[in-house]
């Protein structure tokens, strides 16, 4: 399965749904003749009782957050967002809010529609910050963890507002921590090329966008931004595949924007180019050919120039603008690299010292 992540915004439109439901069965086999012996009354205590403490966990969680996860109105389109502090400051995802500059909040507890007007938005980590015109009373802001305490195997709720379904939840586990995923342009994505993403099997569909990723703590472990789909099956979506922003590039950023209305350091690692995709004989990606280099930035300092095919970073085979895109998402701003280039027929290298997006 090629899983190409798609950005979980969806656009205004009445929602049909459907009467109904799916049961699915599981079939136990018995070894023997008769019904399968029952459960002992103290397992089915204690497995009684676990599943109430965990259901209790649940409920607790869901009332603790929820009144901090909005739903914002951009334009034509639906996402979500996440109350930042009690100054009205909320933190979503820059393709929720694409070129607006005004938008609609819908809090969960009911309460009218609120104006709010954009600070920044930052495509490059596919995150923005807009403020609530006017603060009313009992806004509630969330409380975020940390990512160092994000482990595989734990559980998380999202919360957010799936096909204009607002304060919705769903519940699933960290499956990955690590990630490096790649949004497309079209219908609104940034391109962005997004590292350390937390996967998880919380389901995310459009609209889920910029809403909360939550632990058991009560704390936002990350934004939900993308969700796999499959592209064997027509991009369809591949189910319990979906992608988060980590908390702490949310806070960086966000803290960042609202102290200074804009981005001042982003931590990410640039070579200070314009490139395009190249391909071989047999029309196959073989490289990112330099279009323009930046005056005195990393590559031009490094020697590198117009017309170089870069074919490495390190030890990473470059392909295309993405596979770039993605070895330099890892690395770090004023990190000295490798980088293996084509210059005519003649095969290079050059010792390149990392610039800042």
């Amino acid at each position: 399965m090629d899983a190409t992540p798609t950005r979980s915004r969806v656009r205004r439109s009445p929602l049909p749904l459907a009467a109904g439901a799916c049961a699915i069965a599981l079939a136990v086999g018995c070894a023997g003749p008769g019904p399968a012996p029952s459960a002992a009354p103290a397992q089915q205590a204690v497995v009684s009782r676990t599943t109430g403490d965990l259901e209790e966990q649940y409920q607790t969680v869901i009332k603790d957050v929820l009144p901090s996860v909005v739903q914002i109105g951009a334009g034509d389109a639906l996402g979500s967002g996440i109350v930042y502090d009690d100054k009205g400051h909320i933190v979503t995802n820059a393709h929720v809010v694409g070129r607006e500059k005004t938008f609609d909040v819908s809090v969960a507890t009911g309460e009218k529609v609120l104006k709010a007007s954009l600070v920044s938005s930052y495509p490059e980590q596919d995150l923005a910050v807009i403020k609530l015109d006017s603060v009313p009373g009992g806004l509630r802001a969330a409380r975020f963890g940390t990512t160092d305490e994000v482990e595989v195997g734990q559980i998380v709720l999202a919360m957010g507002s799936p096909l204009g379904l607002s304060s919705s939840v769903t519940q699933g586990i960290v499956s990955a921590v690590g990630r490096t995923v790649s949004e497309g342009r079209s219908g609104g994505g940034t391109g962005a090329t997004l590292a350390d993403m937390v996967q998880t099997s919380a389901a995310i569909n459009p609209g889920n966008s910029g809403g909360a990723l939550v632990n058991l703590d009560s704390e936002i472990i990350g934004i939900p931004t993308l969700a796999a789909t499959d592209s064997e099956q027509g991009g369809s979506a591949a189910p319990g595949i979906g992608f988060a922003i980590p908390v702490s590039m949310v806070r960086t950023v966000a803290d960042q924007i609202i102290r200074s209305g804009k981005v001042t350091d982003s931590g990410r690692a640039a070579l200070d180019i314009m490139g395009r995709t190249v391909v071989d004989d047999d029309y196959r990606p073989a490289g990112v050919a330099i279009v323009s280099v930046e005056e005195d930035g990393a590559a031009a300092e490094a020697g590198l120039r117009v017309g170089d095919v870069i074919v490495r970073i390190g030890d990473t085979p470059v392909t295309t603008i993405t596979s770039l895109s993605e070895a330099l998402a890892g690395e770090k701003p004023g990190r000295k690299i490798r980088v293996t280039y084509t210059r005519g027929d003649s095969r290079k290298t050059a010792e390149v010292t990392l610039g800042e997006i």
